[in-house]
């Protein structure tokens, strides 16, 4: 299995001192991650669709084997209204990466207010369809989604799970492993609880102990053999603690 670790967005101020040197360019941040990590999550598709010259700078920054996951824009995971626009043009966007080979998926980061039904199930395939031929990767924030009917759902349609780590609170979802395609996907956001549903840069703000690190550590051991690859983000942005989290994992995986 191959396993590649990174962080969920690359270019924040707060990471200068804790990662990036004190005198660093913010054009220049993706030159000196690319040095430390080989994958990494772009996650301000999700907010505005960049213009492909945007994303064909950012590919031009990244070796040959460095490989992107792409965020879905907002319209198509919390507003879910007239799509079809919305996915044109984000598909557009991409070539630059794709034509590249560097694209490797989408993940769609859907709310805590989208919660399990059938139609639910039917939206998300349909967003399959529309992005066609990227991959798809779903990820919920409401444990209802947790059930055999969306794992049946998404193995059948070829739709990768995204596994979290998040705070233990009511209605959000636990920290399992399991796949269903031959990729898998972690996503650990920081167990903050205090701040969760206040949203903000402070939800974010948490650092993994190595005993925290070690827990996953095991339930990815579990995963080889049923996946060939799997992608580990890091989303506890705040003051470059993903930074810090994603290179002890890197360490404690041997990679």
């Amino acid at each position: 299995m191959e396993i590649r670790v990174g962080t969920s967005g690359y270019s924040f101020d707060d990471w200068v001192g804790p990662f990036y040197p004190g005198d660093i360019k913010k054009g220049k941040m993706l030159d000196y991650y690319v040095n430390h990590f080989n994958t990494v999550e772009i996650n301000s598709t999700y907010y505005r669709i960049p213009h492909p010259a945007v994303m064909a700078n950012i590919e031009k920054k990244t070796p040959k084997d460095f490989e992107f996951m792409v965020k879905a824009p907002q319209q198509l995971t919390h507003k879910r209204k007239s799509i079809e626009e919305t996915v044109k043009a984000f598909k557009e966007c991409l070539k630059p990466v794709e034509d590249a080979g560097k694209l490797k998926g989408i993940l769609a980061q859907f709310p805590y207010s989208f919660k399990f039904t059938n139609t639910g199930l039917e939206y998300i395939k349909n967003c399959r369809e529309l992005l066609k031929p990227h991959d798809l990767f779903v990820e919920f924030r409401h444990d209802g989604w947790v059930n055999r009917q969306m794992y049946d759902s998404l193995r059948d349609s070829k739709i990768g799970y995204v596994n979290v780590d998040e705070p233990q609170l009511p209605g959000l979802l636990k920290p399992d492993c399991f796949n269903t395609t031959r990729t898998g996907y972690i996503r650990l956001h920081g167990r903050n609880a205090e701040h969760w549903w206040e949203g903000g840069a402070l939800r974010y703000d948490y650092d993994y102990s190595p005993e925290q690190l070690q827990e996953w550590k095991e339930k990815i051991d579990k995963l080889r053999g049923k996946t060939d690859k799997l992608f580990i983000f890091f989303n506890n942005c705040h003051l470059g603690q993903a930074i810090k989290n994603a290179t002890d994992m890197k360490l404690l995986l041997g990679l």
